[in-house]
C-alpha cells in the first residue's frame, strides 16, 4: 500500500502512479485527513488492503504534503553510519547513537521551496524515516516492524552554524528551520518493498551525487533503534523516525560543501521514491 497526503486529504496511490481519495472510497469511514487514520492503523490497513482503487486521478506531486502531517514526536538519529560518523569527526557508536528532536514546524511535504538561513551553512542528509503505527513500549526487537505503520523518504537537513555553536551542541534547533524536515512522497507499508532492512539512498545537488547508500550499513538497524527507544520512551501512532544517513555530507568534505540559493536538492528512498527542494535566500531571490 502507499499513502499519501494530497491537498490535506488521504489518498491511496495506484500501480499506475494515480490517486483514490480514502474517504470517498471507503463511504465516509476513514479520513478525510491523513493524521487520525494512525490512531486505528490496524483497521484502515485490513481495509485500504481490498480497497477498491475506482475513480481514481492523476495528481500533482507538487500538491502533497507529509504522509504523517502531525506527529506528536519527530525524533532524529545521528552517527547510525559508521563512515558518517567519521567524516564528522566522531567514532561510531558502540551503544544507542545520539537522540534529537525535529520540531514539528521543521516538517513539510516532498516537493517545496526552502528558505536559506542567513550566515549558516545548510547541509543536507537523505534518511529513510520509519513512520509508527501503533503505541510502542518496552518491546523487543524482533516485533519492531509490527509497530511500523510504513517507510518514507526523509531530508534531515542541517544549518550548521547553529548545530555546532557552543557551549553544548544544538542538533535540535540546528535541524529545525522552517522546512528543513521535508518527508514523502508516499507512506509506503514494507511488504511492498523487496527488504525493509536493505534500501538503497541516495542524494545529489543539481545533478552532483552528493550521497549514495544502503539501509543494510545501519550501525543500528530499524528494528533495533525501536526496540531500544521504546525501553525509555513511549512512542505514538503517527510518529517520524529519521534513521540516519549515510556518508557524502557538505561538512564532512574537504574543502567544506554546502547549499546555495538557487540549487535543487534531489533526494531518494528506494521503493519510495524522490524529495525535491529548491533553495532561495532570504529575499526569495
Amino acid at each position: 500500500m502507499k499513502l499519501a497526503n494530497l491537498d490535506g486529504r488521504a489518498v491511496l496511490i495506484t500501480p499506475d502512479d494515480l490517486a483514490v481519495d480514502v474517504h470517498q472510497a471507503s463511504d465516509g469511514r476513514f479520513g478525510p485527513e491523513p493524521a487520525p487514520l494512525f490512531s486505528e492503523w490496524g483497521a484502515f490497513r485490513d481495509w485500504a488492503q481490498a480497497a477498491p482503487l475506482t475513480e481514481a486521478a492523476a495528481y500533482d506531486p507538487a500538491a502533497l504534503g507529509p504522509p504523517s502531517p502531525d506527529p506528536r514526536q519527530i525524533l532524529g538519529i545521528g552517527l547510525n553510519y559508521t563512515e558518517h560518523a567519521m567524516e564528522s569527526g566522531f567514532e561510531a557508536p558502540k551503544g544507542l547513537p545520539p537522540v534529537f528532536p525535529k520540531f514539528l514546524s521543521s516538517l513539510s511535504g516532498p516537493v517545496t521551496k526552502v528558505v536559506l538561513p542567513e550566515g549558516g551553512n545548510t547541509d543536507w542528509e537523505v534518511e529513510l524515516v520509519a513512520v509508527i503505527g501503533s503505541t510502542t513500549y518496552n518491546i523487543d526487537e524482533a516485533d519492531a516492524w509490527e509497530h511500523v505503520a510504513g517507510i518514507t523518504a526523509g531530508q534531515d537537513l542541517s544549518e550548521r552554524v547553529t548545530q555546532l555553536a557552543g557551549p553544548a551542541p544544538q542538533f535540535g534547533l540546528g535541524k529545525s528551520f522552517s522546512g528543513f524536515s521535508p518527508t514523502g512522497p508516499f507512506l509506503v507499508t514494507t511488504d511492498e518493498v523487496p527488504d525493509p532492512d536493505d534500501l538503497a539512498l541516495h542524494c545529489e545537488l543539481d545533478g552532483e551525487t552528493l550521497q549514495d547508500g544502503r539501509t543494510s550499513n545501519l550501525i543500528v538497524s530499524v528494528p533495533r533503534l525501536i526496540a531500544e527507544l521504546s525501553k525509555i520512551i513511549t512512542l505514538y501512532p503517527g510518529d517520524l523516525l529519521f534513521t540516519g544517513t549515510p556518508a557524502g555530507v557538505g561538512l564532512g568534505r574537504d574543502p567544506q560543501k554546502y547549499i546555495a540559493a538557487g540549487q535543487t536538492l534531489v533526494s531518494t528512498v528506494e521503493g519510495v521514491g524522490e524529495l525535491r527542494q529548491h533553495f532561495v535566500a532570504a529575499d526569495g531571490k
